[in-house]
């Protein structure tokens, strides 16, 4: 592998635009190519982010000898095929959240990075976020623990509509992962065992196919529990809330912001060299490129999550429409 890391980004969508801007940050990280499911609207990304090779067919991009590492920011159905190709064709590879949406396609590609014996990361990115990198160091640190998280995963998407507005080719999924983010880092902050675990869901959309509501409860073998509120129907405020209710205060994190239970702001600005949680992920990747490590959020670290998002899908295929 070259000095500068040579990356190829699959998905020139609203995530793989965040990873761009996030990779300008990096040095020592050069991406080279961009694969799109579009020439023409793939290009006009490419040109923003000065990207020479443009193609919609990952395995052009996987043939190139000079990529070292592939980011895929591609539908979620295709996350597990598509990582095991990077791995089978040499590459490191992070996909991002989930790394599949089913537990028979994760568990392959944690044997596919095994067998590579490359790098494979998911984009769990609330490790990242430095909110919640203040609260797992301060855990760490032995200076609370937690006894309770409530989380809401709100969003009002009634469309199968990007974060951009543009249309999906693919449909979105609480369970598999929006879901996907709480339970691992519920795991991730208590330091112990998903060890129960409940879900309940609304009507299925007669459209989109999916439940549009969701109500999840995990408890942790620290004795931590977990409530977590998930809608696609929520019409304001948007976004994910994390609510810690510790030992030794409460505290509420909006992805890079902490407040106490009191709305008193508290200062993670120096908690790492970034405020921005999707660099601080690329970042981490591209550092156990170079040391030669497992990075935090490897495949195998966030299986667990998965086997859970596994055990929830069949509680909620068993229960009455």
């Amino acid at each position: 592998m070259t000095t500068t890391i040579k990356v190829a980004l699959a998905g020139a969508g609203a995530f793989g635009i965040k990873h761009l801007e996030a990779i300008r940050q990096i040095e020592g990280v050069d991406v080279v190519s961009l694969i799109g499911r579009t020439l023409e609207s793939t290009r006009e990304v490419a040109a923003r982010f000065d990207i020479a090779h443009v193609t919609t067919e990952l395995d052009e991009s996987l043939a190139r000898p000079d990529i070292d590492a592939v980011i895929l920011c591609t539908p979620t159905q295709i996350h597990a095929s598509q990582a095991i190709a990077c791995l089978k064709a040499g590459k490191h590879v992070q996909v991002e959240i989930p790394l599949a949406d089913s537990l028979a396609d994760a568990e392959a590609v944690v044997r596919a990075q095994n067998e590579s014996g490359r790098v494979a990361m998911v984009g769990h990115t609330r490790r990242f976020n430095p909110s919640h990198q203040w609260m797992h160091k301060s855990i760490e640190a032995g200076e609370r623990r937690i006894l309770q998280m409530d989380v809401q995963t709100y969003f009002f998407r009634r469309k199968n509509l990007n974060a951009l507005g543009q249309p999906r080719s693919w449909t979105d999924h609480l369970l598999w992962h929006h879901a996907a983010h709480t339970v691992d880092l519920f795991a991730y902050q208590t330091g112990g065992e998903i060890i129960a675990a409940n879900a309940v869901q609304g009507p299925i959309h007669p459209e989109l196919g999916i439940a549009m509501d969701m109500s999840i409860q995990l408890k942790s073998s620290t004795g931590a529990i977990c409530t977590l509120s998930l809608s696609f129907n929520n019409d304001g405020p948007l976004g994910t809330f994390f609510r810690y209710i510790c030992d030794n205060g409460t505290y509420i994190a909006r992805y890079d912001d902490l407040v106490d239970g009191k709305d008193n702001s508290i200062d993670v600005g120096k908690v790492d060299v970034s405020m921005n949680g999707i660099e601080l992920q690329d970042r981490e990747f591209f550092a156990a490129i170079q040391e030669g490590r497992e990075p935090n959020a490897s495949v195998s670290k966030v299986l667990p999550c998965y086997r859970v998002l596994a055990m929830l899908e069949k509680q909620l295929a068993a229960q009455p429409a």
